[in-house]
């Protein structure tokens, strides 16, 4: 990805920094934390707005604060990503996944190659569900994973960056939270170890504060 040479005044300390943290996203999903909701709304802008610069990118923006329970979630995930109406469940042929797996080209356009998922306040559902929030970043980083790993149509990269409050580490130091590992429903190895051959979601944990020393 092309850097892009800085027009108006940063609002971080560090110029220049949405290379080196879309480079990040080359391998991983990210989970950006602060305790400032301005630094928050700030990275997110700015990294979107870099994401969006690049060639052949989707940015799909998730307004967490919006988004307490799972008709919450699909109510949003249908309004950035073309198709039907999806039943209120993960599984299925017509369940999150299924959307989160679809892909959908334009005339005289070039397929996409990139998806970023940026979700704003992830914490927002962390606190009103952690369960469902665990099993919904199960979702994004299996279905990511299976396209890598398990898929023999044309790669689409897809990552997720969940932007939120110091809440969001705290999860992440949880060995069988869904930054760690594959949530397990208790039917036998977790789905999508099974499936695309890896051991672990591929997680990275950043503190914006950083940003600004």
């Amino acid at each position: 990805m092309s850097a892009l040479s800085r027009q108006t005044e940063s609002p971080f300390r560090v110029l220049d920094w949405e290379p080196e943290v879309a480079q990040m996203l080359d391998e991983h999903h990210l989970v950006a934390w602060s305790k400032a909701a301005r630094r928050r709304v700030d990275f997110a802008a700015c990294l979107s707005h870099f994401l969006t610069l690049q060639p052949d990118t989707e940015v799909l923006p998730l307004f967490g604060k919006y988004i307490t329970d799972l008709d919450s979630f699909c109510h949003q995930l249908e309004r950035i990503l073309p198709g039907v109406p999806i039943q209120r469940r993960i599984d299925g042929p017509e369940g999150v996944v299924a959307l989160l797996r679809s892909r959908h080209t334009f005339r005289f356009r070039p397929a996409s190659r990139f998806r970023y998922y940026i979700w704003n306040d992830a914490d927002v559902l962390l606190r009103a569900d952690h369960k469902l929030f665990g099993q919904l970043v199960d979702a994004l980083s299996g279905v990511a994973a299976e396209a890598e790993y398990a898929s023999d149509e044309l790669l689409l990269v897809q990552r997720a960056v969940m932007i939120g409050s110091p809440m969001l580490d705290l999860y992440g130091e949880n060995p069988n939270g869904q930054f760690r590992s594959w949530y397990d429903d208790g039917l036998g190895d977790p789905f999508w170890g099974v499936v695309t051959g890896v051991d672990a979601p591929p997680v990275l944990r950043y503190q914006i504060d950083l940003l600004n020393k």
